[in-house]
């Protein structure tokens, strides 16, 4: 990618966003020195402007920012860093610099689809996901099924607690069926949106 730094006088924005939760955690600048110290070590390097000097995010409280992907927008003048941080990113010692909790929990399924998928990749012994992998499709699809028998019944005579349970159980399955299938998490919701009718 080439970098239009001339543009803005020599430092571009770069939108720092968590990869897993897809939070915007963050705004920093980059010279063309930072941005190579970013890709070169992995992990976020700004230029501050109040030290006129090259900043690793983290140098001094052990909080860097590793960087999963870096993008660009469509005038080259502006990146989107997306980025797994080792604690709070604020120096107030807030999640982000915006005041938000780095939290969506709904996002934790993409994350369990990325670790199933290299249970499946890599096929661990001892690995329970690896033994349903090992038995196929057959297999998993059958234990979606049981799964979901056992969720109705915690739903119709058990407790909220068995119910959540259960049900994670049948999510989990599900995950494995679908990444089985060469399918993600996110193919269901795409799905689901486009049957939705405000």
């Amino acid at each position: 990618m080439k970098l239009d730094f001339e543009k803005t006088g020599g430092l571009i924005p770069a939108i720092i966003q968590d990869s897993k939760t897809n939070k915007v955690l963050m705004l920093g600048f980059m010279n063309e020195e930072a941005y190579l110290a970013t890709r070169e070590s992995g992990k976020v390097t700004f230029f501050s402007r109040s030290k006129n000097r090259l900043w690793m995010k983290g140098e001094t409280s052990g909080n860097t920012l590793e960087v999963n992907d870096i993008l660009t927008d469509c005038d080259n003048d502006t990146l989107l860093i997306k980025v797994v941080p080792a604690g709070p990113v604020c120096h107030t010692g807030s999640d982000t610099c915006f005041g938000e909790q780095n939290k969506e929990d709904i996002m934790f399924l993409k994350h369990l689809q990325n670790f199933i998928e290299r249970r499946r990749q890599e096929m661990p012994e001892g690995s329970y996901t690896t033994t349903l992998f090992t038995k196929g499709v057959n297999r998993m699809a059958q234990k979606v099924g049981e799964e979901a028998v056992e969720t109705v019944i915690e739903a119709t005579n058990g407790t909220d607690e068995g119910f959540i349970y259960e049900a994670s159980d049948m999510i989990y399955h599900l995950i494995v069926l679908l990444t089985s299938k060469g399918l993600r998490i996110e193919d269901l919701s795409r799905e689901l949106m486009k049957r939705h009718k405000e």
